[in-house]
Parts: structure tokens; sequence; C-alpha cells
């Protein structure tokens, strides 16, 4: 009975030390609500509509690849935390001649690409030729969009790209570009290495705060903290995961039980879920977007200005944003937003009247309707929570006129490459401002530089297109704002787009989470973020 007693004493002392041990291990760790390292550092899980494209940010266009690209790649020139105002990242400093002509960049010391590899003049040379002699549109699209197109092409911006010395390059340009620093500031034009150029789409090598851990298909990408990085303060978390929920909802359950710490996408109708739940906090990005449904001009009949007319005429933007947007968004009537400097807010939009989208159908020879494919965003995005239902809204307002419209989508990566080949006839789909400037909306969207990159409507206009270069050539910021402002007095005529609405898009945290600042441009880097 004794050794009975003195077992059961032995052993409770056991159990009674397993726990004390227990508890001091799990105190001394500062896991997220998602989960922390074994290490004891903060691993920060990310929820979001829509897998990544691809890793290599020259080659994306999307936001669900951006937001993780910019946790590891970095820009010569970068923007503010809130703002789309310039300051110094991998170049410290540099000088632009009176001319506007030449950009000489101070690169910053004491910095490498996770593989190893220095960072220098070379390394930015290299990156800037495998885009400007790509002559690739459709792969390099944005570095068409932004710089007219490749080396010999006849709008060319770049003239040369030259490594002064390991820690100086010179940019000479054939002519000026008032918007050349925001440009460098975008996150396709960020550097990697070029050690490993034929890799980066699937394993991204940078030299940014965080480094590429894994990806699992459809499912999630982990970044993991660069210790090796130039700013020995960041990144602040020991890494990123980024979790694909496809539904608003599903995701925004998942933070509610814990399971994810920050998620995009939030449903207008679900702020005030957000806002009622103390152990949450909501986050607003500033609105630097439009949501749009886009017609492709070369097919029929939407190469016929009235058709475009018509169905302007039979949005009824009031209503799509009071059912999906919950106030969160306002009318769009031009392809850029009023935060924008140049925007025309002279421009009176297509009232929404079925009448005279018959009248103008009539005239387009089609009174009886027609029959076509209307494409829907398979995913949520900012300035479309819900495509789907929207495009049932649209496709309901066009059975008024006889126009029987068919709802086709694909998954994101191929939705996108379709579009941008030409092969969809009417599609939604919308752009969150890069840089700040109206350039990024009127001439990357709309230009006929564009087509086949972009320029998704595949709309051209010789008129549009001498006002936008010459708004690019000017500095006088006066002179460039009358120019925009008179480029979208055409368009609005041509109506290559329906613009549907600027939205407010919604974000939701934990409360842990600290210095977290979204930013207009639609994605940011995590390097300053904590979970307390």
């Amino acid at each position: 009975m004794k050794k009975k007693k003195s077992l059961w004493l032995f052993l409770s002392c056991v159990l009674v030390l397993s726990l004390v041990l227990a508890g001091c291990s799990g105190s001394s760790e500062k896991g997220s609500s998602g989960g922390g390292s074994e290490k004891g550092g903060d691993v920060m899980i990310y929820g979001k509509g829509g897998d990544a494209v691809s890793l290599d940010p020259a080659i994306v266009t999307d936001g669900e690849s951006y937001i993780v690209t910019e946790q590891m790649y970095e820009t010569l020139v970068e923007f503010e935390k809130d703002s789309t105002e310039i300051v110094p990242a991998l170049a410290e400093k540099w000088e632009v001649t009176p001319d506007g002509l030449k950009y000489t960049f101070t690169l910053r010391d004491g910095v490498a690409f996770h593989d190893g590899e220095e960072f220098n003049a070379d390394a930015v040379v290299k990156n800037f030729e495998r885009w400007a002699k790509s002559k690739d549109e459709a792969k390099f699209a944005y570095y068409a969009s932004m710089f007219g197109g490749f080396e010999g092409d006849e709008g060319h911006v770049i003239k040369e790209v030259k490594a002064v010395d390991p820690k100086t390059v010179e940019f000479t340009l054939f002519r000026p570009q008032a918007p050349f620093l925001k440009n460098l500031a975008m996150s396709p034009f960020a550097i990697a290495s070029p050690a490993k150029f034929d890799a980066i789409g699937e394993n991204p090598v940078g030299t940014g705060p965080f480094k590429f851990k894994n990806w699992k298909k459809g499912d999630t990408i982990e970044v993991v903290k660069n210790d090796d990085y130039w700013n020995k303060e960041l990144p602040k978390l020991d890494g990123v995961t980024f979790k694909v929920i496809k539904d608003n909802s599903a995701r925004l359950n998942a933070l509610i039980k814990g399971e994810i710490d920050l998620v995009d996408g939030v449903n207008p109708s679900d702020k005030s879920k957000v806002e009622d739940n103390s152990k949450l906090q909501l986050f607003e990005r500033p609105s630097m977007n439009v949501g749009y449904l886009g017609f492709n001009v070369e097919k029929e009949p939407f190469n016929k200005k009235e058709v475009r007319q018509a169905i302007n005429h039979l949005v009824n933007k009031d209503d799509i944003i009071k059912n999906f947007y919950e106030g969160t968004a306002e009318p769009a009537k031009n392809p850029m937003p009023p935060s924008i400097a140049g925007y025309d807010d002279s421009v009176q939009d297509y009232e929404y009247d079925v009448e005279k989208a018959k009248e103008l159908l009539k005239k387009a020879g089609l009174e009886k309707g027609f029959k076509m494919d209307l494409w829907a965003m398979p995913v949520p995005r900012p300035y479309m929570p819900d495509g789907q239902k929207v495009a049932e809204a649209l496709q309901a307002s066009m059975k008024e006129v006889g126009i029987e419209a068919k709802i086709v989508t694909f998954e994101w990566g191929t939705y996108l490459e379709k579009v941008q080949a030409g092969e969809a006839p009417m599609f939604m789909l919308g752009w969150t401002g890069d840089n700040g400037d109206a350039d990024n909306f009127l001439y990357t969207l709309l230009d006929k530089d564009n087509i086949g990159s972009n320029n998704y409507s595949r709309y051209s206009n010789d008129e549009v297109h001498k006002l936008l270069i010459e708004a690019q050539t000017t500095p006088d910021e006066a002179k460039r704002n009358e120019l925009y402002k008179q480029a979208q007095q055409i368009i609005h005529e041509d109506a290559p787009w329906v613009p549907l609405v600027h939205s407010t898009p919604l974000l939701a945290g934990t409360s842990k989470i600290k210095e977290f600042v979204p930013h207009p441009k639609g994605s940011q880097s995590f390097q300053d973020v904590t979970l307390d």
C-alpha cells in the first residue's frame, strides 16, 4: 500500500512539473492568431481571394501576384508608406538633368540578392535589358505600357541604361517622361537576381525583406524573414503565409475563428460584422481604382460606337452600388478616379435610359438585339467584390433590349491571358493605379501603343494618342492635366468601356496587427507589420 502511494505521489509530481514546463514554453512563444513560428517569432497569415499568377513581377499585372512579390523584391525608388510620393529604395539618391533626359542613380551599399549575389549597377542594367530586348508585349506587358514599347520601337522612351561604376547607374531617355520616377517605383520594375532570371516565376530571388520558402499552388505561398536584409531593423515579422480562400465570407469567417490574421476583399455587407467585433479591426484602402465593363472594339458588334453607347445607357450604376457595394463605392464616369490629378469632372455620364439604348441599337441596325458572351471575373478584387453577381445584374439589364448575354469565366490566370489576347467580346475587369498618375490609367489602359499588353479593349484613337504622348512629355502639371481632360472627353464619346465604380476596398485583421497601412496602389510590403 505504501509503495502504491509513493508511486502515485511520484507520478503526480511528474505531471505537475510537465504542466509547469509546458506553460513556461507556451508563454515564451509569440505565435499569431494563426499560429506562430517555432522559434518564437511571428508569422502572419494573410487570406486572399486568388492565387498568384507568377512570382516574377515583370510578367504579371494582377494584385494577387503583387501582394506576394512585394515582400521579396525591391525597386530603385519606392512610394511613401501611405501615398505615391517618391522616396529612396535600392537607390539612395538621384540627379536629373534640366532637360529631363538623363537620370543618374547612386545605389545603396551592402545590398545582396537572396542567392548571395551582389546587387550592383550591372544587375540593374541586366534587368532592364531583359525587359527592353524581349519584344514580347504579352509577357512584359507593363514594360511596354509604361515605356512606350521595346528597344527599337518608335515610341520607346528609354534610349540607354548604363553602369557608370558598380554603384552608379545612368538612364538616358529619347524624350522626357514626366512620370518616369513614378514608373520606376512600380512593382513590375523590381530588380531580380540576373543569375536566376529563368527560374524566378516559381523560385523568386530579389533583395527584399522576406525570402521565398515554398508555393503550394492554389493553397499557400510562404515567405520568411531575410536575416541578411540591408536594413537590420526590418522585417519585424518572421514570415508571412499567403492563404487562398476564394469566397469572401469564408475568408472573413476564418479570420473570426483565429485561423488567419489579415484578409482582403471584405464584403461591404460584412463591414459592421468587423466593426462590432472587439477582436478585429477594419482597414479601408484609399480609393485609387476603377471597375469597368470593357468592349473588344475589334469584334462585332462592339466595333460600332452606337452599340457601346447603348450598353452604357443600360447600366444602372446606382443599383449596382446599392446591391453589391453597400455604400463603399461611387459611380464611375471616366477611366480614372477623381483622386488622380487631371480628372475631368465636367464629363456627363451616360444616364440609365432604356429607351435611349433602344434608339442607339436601332441606329446600329440591331433593334432586335443580339447574342454574345459576357466574361465575368472568377475572383473577388478590390474594385469588384463579386464579379459573378454583378455580371448577373448586367445580364438582366441587357435582356431588356433583346441582348442575350451568356456569362463565361475561367481560372484567374487563364482569364487574364485570354482577355489580353483579345478573345473576349465583352469582359469585366478593373485597375488599381500603380503610381498615382493619370498616365497609368489613360495611356496604359487605352492608348493604341498598348494593344496587346494592357489595352484589353484594343481601342485606338490617333487624337487620344497625340494628347497622351504630349502629356507624358511636358513637365508642366497644369498643362498635363488639361491634356488629360481633353483625352477623357474623346474617350467618353467613343465609349470603349462602361466605367462602373470607384470603390473603397475593405480589409480586416486581428486586433494584434500593428503598423499595417493599406497603400492606395493596392499592395504593400509587410516589413513594418507586427503582431503584438
